[in-house]
């Protein structure tokens, strides 16, 4: 099941900041371990945006509790579930090709 989480920002941006770079630790776990297929902030620079892969639920929320923005509170998280019936046969390569791989 792919996953769409959306993170709103809602902490002070120095907080935001200073826990920026666990926050991004947390995301290369999580892309090496081959749950976040892309990840990266929205043009707004108030958001980001994880396209997510799990077998349930369940494995995004723990996930997401081990986020240091989720533990300190800085955001919040939208999660959208989707069934994929189809695909772009090329989707990796043309919908993320400029994203740095891990």
């Amino acid at each position: 099941m792919l996953f769409a989480i959306k993170l709103r920002y809602i902490g002070p941006n120095e907080d935001i900041q200073s826990h920026l770079d666990a926050h991004k630790a947390w995301l290369v776990k999580y892309t090496k371990a081959g749950n976040i297929l892309v990840a990266g902030p929205v043009p707004q620079g108030d958001a980001g945006f994880v396209l997510a892969h799990a077998d349930d639920l369940a494995v995004i929320q723990s996930m997401i509790a081990e986020d240091p923005f989720d533990i300190h509170r800085l955001a919040t998280f939208e999660i959208d579930a989707c069934d994929p019936a189809l695909r772009a046969a090329d989707f990796p390569a043309r919908g993320a090709g400029a994203a740095k791989p891990i």
